[in-house]
C-alpha cells in the first residue's frame, strides 16, 4: 500500500469516517475513496463503479464487484455500528445487550434518572439529557441506529425529528398501528413529507408475533440487520403486529 492511501486510510478510520479501498487485482492500483470521492492513489474509476462501492460501503459488503468490474476488490472499513435507544424502559434492557452482542456501541437516553440507572444497564453508556439535546450531541450517522421506546410525544416526537434530519440507516419506534398514525399526523404537521416519514419503522420490528419485551427487542434487531444489509421483506406485504 502506498503511503499517501495508508495515510488517508488511518485518518478517516481514526475520525471515524467509513471509507472503501479499492484494489485492481489485475493492474495492482489502488484507491481509497472517501464519502465517494477518490481522496488518493491512482485508479480511475466511472460514476457507475463508484455507486457500487457507495453500495458496498452502506451495506458493509467486502469483496468483488460483479461483472464487468469483478477485477475490483473492495474493502470496506467501517466505524462501528450504534445504537441510540430513546426510554430506560424494560424493552430497552433487553434491546441494549443483544445490540452489544452484535457488536453496536449502545446509548440510553433519559431524562428520567428513576429509569436510566446503571443497575438497570450495566455496561451501557447512559445520557440523562432531552433526547433532541442527546442526538445533536451524538451527531447521528450512516452507521447510526435509532429507537424510541418511551410512548411520551415529548420525549419520543423530539428524538425522531432528529433522526429524519440525519442519514441514521434505521429509524424505530414502539407503538401500535393508531398510535403510530397519530405519530405521523404529529410528524407531518412538523412539515415532514410522507417519503420522509416513510423511514420511520413503526410499529417497532419484523412481525415476529411475539409480545413478551425480549421479543420485542429481537423483532428490532431483526428489522435493523435487515434494513441494514439491504435485504428484501421476508414476507412482501406483511404488517408488523400492533405492540404497545
Amino acid at each position: 500500500m502506498k503511503r499517501a492511501v495508508l495515510r488517508q486510510l488511518q485518518d478517516a478510520r481514526s475520525n471515524k469516517r467509513p471509507v472503501a479501498l479499492v484494489t485492481d487485482l489485475e493492474e495492482g492500483e489502488e484507491a481509497l475513496i472517501d464519502d465517494g470521492d477518490l481522496v488518493a492513489g491512482e485508479l480511475l474509476l466511472s460514476t457507475p463503479v463508484l455507486h457500487e462501492i457507495d453500495a458496498a460501503v452502506r451495506y458493509d459488503r467486502s469483496g468483488r464487484l460483479a461483472e464487468p468490474n469483478a477485477h475490483l476488490f473492495v474493502e470496506v472499513f467501517n466505524p462501528p455500528l450504534r445504537l441510540i435507544v430513546v426510554g430506560a424502559v424494560h424493552i430497552a434492557q433487553k434491546l441494549a445487550p443483544m445490540a452489544r452482542l452484535a457488536e453496536y456501541e449502545v446509548t440510553v437516553v433519559d431524562p428520567r434518572r428513576a429509569f436510566a440507572t446503571d443497575s438497570r444497564f450495566p455496561s451501557v453508556h447512559l445520557r440523562h439529557d432531552w433526547p433532541d439535546d442527546a442526538l445533536t450531541a451524538l451527531d447521528l450517522d450512516r452507521r447510526t441506529a435509532v429507537i424510541t421506546l418511551t410512548h411520551d410525544p415529548k420525549l419520543d416526537d423530539p428524538a425522531l425529528v432528529q433522526a429524519l434530519h440525519s442519514p441514521c440507516f434505521y429509524i424505530g419506534a414502539l407503538g401500535s398501528t393508531r398510535t403510530h398514525a397519530k405519530r405521523l399526523e404529529r410528524l407531518s404537521q412538523e412539515g415532514f413529507s410522507d417519503v420522509q416519514l416513510e423511514r420511520i419503522h413503526g410499529p417497532l420490528g419484523l412481525p415476529l408475533g411475539g409480545r413478551a419485551p425480549a421479543e420485542i427487542a429481537l423483532a428490532a434487531m431483526a428489522q435493523m440487520t435487515q434494513v441494514l444489509h439491504g435485504a428484501a421483506p421476508l414476507v412482501k406485504g406483511a404488517k408488523p403486529a400492533a405492540v404497545g
